[in-house]
């Protein structure tokens, strides 16, 4: 895996600083955030990524999906 510098940041940076982070990928594109000297995390821009790309209709049936299926036992009960 090949890295650009300017797109590493620590976690103890971005937890500190996570607007600046925001920042520097809205300019470069994506940000590795680095955890005990190893990539941990990538923190990209959704709107711009190319590798999601849904309506925005097919983000919301996704979410929802989401909530429904977490808490269907709940949704369930409330149904009696």
């Amino acid at each position: 895996m090949r890295i650009n510098t300017e797109q590493i940041v620590s976690i103890s940076e971005a937890n500190q600083n996570f607007s600046k982070v925001a920042r520097a990928v809205d300019r470069v594109g994506e940000i590795y955030i680095f955890k005990n000297n190893k990539p941990k995390y990538k923190l990209i821009d959704l709107e711009n990524d190319t590798s999601l790309e849904m309506t925005d209709d097919e983000k919301i049936d996704f979410v929802a999906m989401r909530v429904l299926n977490r808490y269907r036992l709940a949704f369930e009960e409330l149904a009696k």
